[in-house]
């Protein structure tokens, strides 16, 4: 299907703090040229940012802990939030940062990893995740500041200890599995881990 899809009718049947729920009529074309109307409801939701926070200095991740009511669990995650109207995604990232956990980056020793932006669950919402890994060379602890309904908790721990946490939000293990792959590129070019190639007698000789 190359035909773009035509909304023919769209009625916000719920509107929440969070979100709403349009409820659309939608036609679509197959290749032989036949419409087909489908009928959907989808949430609209505000984007957001998902952050992979790494300190430098110490290896090691910040970790959250709060009740999520999508799986009814005191989830372990990473922190995350809204985007707020025009808001650009690094500037969200950085408000979110210091408000759920007061940790507030220096930017002139921050490295970015943009890991990339996906759709929460593209079959029934909108929402798009801005995925990103900082890595930390500086930064400051400040007082925390949360909305009105937000209770988290977090926590810094090692790399060891975020692989064995079982982390159930996918936009927060895409970030997970994405710094997986840089520490293995990384220790693939480290030359601590390269075995060292047999030397000569010649060589030997020089060397000693």
């Amino acid at each position: 299907m190359t035909i773009p899809a035509v909304v023919e009718s769209s009625e916000t049947v719920y509107r929440g703090a969070v979100f709403r729920i349009d409820d659309m009529t939608i036609a679509l074309t197959d290749r032989r040229g036949e419409r087909h109307t489908i009928r959907r409801q989808v949430m609209r939701h505000a984007p957001c940012v998902v952050l992979l926070v790494h300190d430098l200095a110490t290896d090691r991740y910040l970790l959250e802990r709060e009740y999520r009511a999508g799986s009814d669990l005191f989830a372990y995650g990473l922190p995350a939030g809204l985007m707020d109207g025009d808001e650009d995604p690094m500037a969200a990232a950085m408000r979110e940062l210091a408000e759920e956990t007061g940790v507030v980056p220096d930017e002139r020793e921050l490295r970015v990893d943009r890991v990339g932006a996906f759709y929460s669950s593209e079959g029934m919402a909108d929402e798009l995740a801005h995925i990103m890994v900082l890595h930390l060379g500086a930064w400051r602890q400040e007082e925390r500041h949360f909305d009105g309904d937000e209770y988290v908790e977090s926590s810094w721990v090692s790399w060891q200890e975020l692989l064995v946490t079982r982390v159930t939000s996918s936009n927060g293990m895409i970030a997970i599995q994405h710094e997986a792959l840089r520490r293995l590129r990384d220790a693939s070019y480290d030359t601590r881990n390269i075995p060292e190639r047999p030397r000569s007698a010649e060589e030997g000789a020089i060397l000693e």
